[in-house]
């Protein structure tokens, strides 16, 4: 049956998560350095279990289950609410790690998992290339043949947590002229001989950057899942996120939406409060409903996901494409209610406004998502 509402224990634990983010995990963000990543913050996440709930317990053979896709999207939603940054490195753990809980080893698992969990080790997803972003498919980087492995030669760039992540999921090409089928994923620590990276700065300060490749070799034991499955790997990925990255990217429209009720409420101009100007008032409730709209299509993706229902890309594309689109209209319309004062350097809202923008591209830019949805509606 389809969430359309939170029962007790989850409206509890939501709200928890926010006091978290907002006394625990948002002064450790403050003395961090914008643009790299944050070791003491990833570490708080585990010694809170927020990265156990991520990935689920383990068990003998550590052999964690992961998150379901409605407990992600409370987790991201709520702690975006409280502090973007700690969201931002929850959910880029989640995302490099998840292709080793769906198709690692016993190995791969038993060795990474209880690193990741506990909160120290880093994970990069390494997917996007300088000519291979929103089309998967046409990744270039080359893993030739090399004795019982091959040799990564080649570059990635957009990755987040590059280059400073402990290891790399990393996808690249073993069989030219196949497309998708041509692509395998490969579990490589950031350490392996010819692995080298660089920092780039982005309009929002997060650890993000380009890899470059220089024969780095790796062996079947490397390899996450089957030889040629790797664009599986990634899509399977994507679908859990997708949903999630529309709730990141509610918890930012919900924020935003409850700064301007509080500041609409207490603003004068022209006689009274501004929530007494219908324009204002009409604005708010737009946003309001637009936020819950955008709510409602992301716990339905998730529990689309959680039932293994087959609509699952259909409905994540359309999660992410609403959330993402509704939460850039709900913080641009904040920032002008609330007027010069939000575009402050360090305002909230300022803050938020260079945070929302990325979401519409990354992890399948908004014309991908209409793509799939049109894709999945005439299949």
């Amino acid at each position: 049956m389809p969430v359309f509402s939170l029962d007790p224990v989850q409206t509890d634990w939501c709200a928890q998560l926010r006091a978290l983010a907002e006394e625990q995990l948002r002064p450790l963000v403050e003395k961090g350095e914008p643009g790299r990543v944050n070791r003491p913050l990833i570490a708080a996440l585990g010694e809170l279990g927020l990265l156990e709930k991520l990935f689920g317990r383990a068990n003998a053979d550590d052999q964690g289950a992961g998150a379901g896709a409605l407990d992600l999207c409370l987790l991201r939603e709520s702690l975006a609410q409280g502090c973007t940054e700690a969201e931002t490195a929850l959910a880029l753990q989640g995302l490099g790690t998840y292709p080793v809980v769906q198709a690692g080893t016993d190995r791969q698992r038993a060795h990474w998992l209880p690193e990741v969990r506990a909160g120290r080790a880093v994970a990069a997803f390494a997917l996007s290339e300088p000519g291979a972003g929103s089309d998967a498919a046409a990744l270039a980087l080359r893993a030739v043949p090399d004795g019982d492995g091959w040799l990564l030669t080649g570059g990635k760039r957009w990755i987040s947590n590059a280059p400073e992540a402990d290891f790399y999921t990393v996808f690249a090409r073993t069989e030219e002229g196949a497309g998708a089928r041509g692509v395998t994923a490969f579990l490589v620590p950031a350490d392996r001989p010819g692995l080298t990276g660089s920092p780039i700065e982005m309009l929002s300060p997060h650890p993000i950057g380009a890899l470059a490749f220089e024969t780095v070799p790796v062996s079947r034991d490397d390899v996450l899942g089957e030889v040629g499955g790797g664009f599986r790997v990634a899509m399977n990925t994507l679908n859990l996120f997708r949903p999630s990255v529309g709730a990141f990217a509610v918890g930012m429209a919900q924020a935003a939406l409850d700064a301007t009720l509080g500041h609409t409420a207490d603003r004068t101009a022209f006689g009274g409060p501004l929530k007494d100007l219908q324009s204002v008032a009409h604005q708010v409730a737009e946003m309001a409903t637009r936020t819950e709209a955008a709510r409602l299509l992301v716990y339905a993706a998730a529990e689309a996901y959680d039932t293994g229902a087959p609509d699952v890309p259909r409905r994540s594309a359309m999660a992410k494409l609403f959330a993402t689109e509704t939460a850039q209209y709900v913080v641009d319309a904040a920032v002008q209610l609330h007027g010069a004062r939000a575009l402050q350097r360090g305002h909230p809202l300022e803050h938020l406004y260079r945070e929302v923008r990325a979401p519409r591209i990354y992890e399948g830019a908004t014309e991908v998502q209409r793509t799939i949805i049109a894709k999945e509606l005439y299949g």
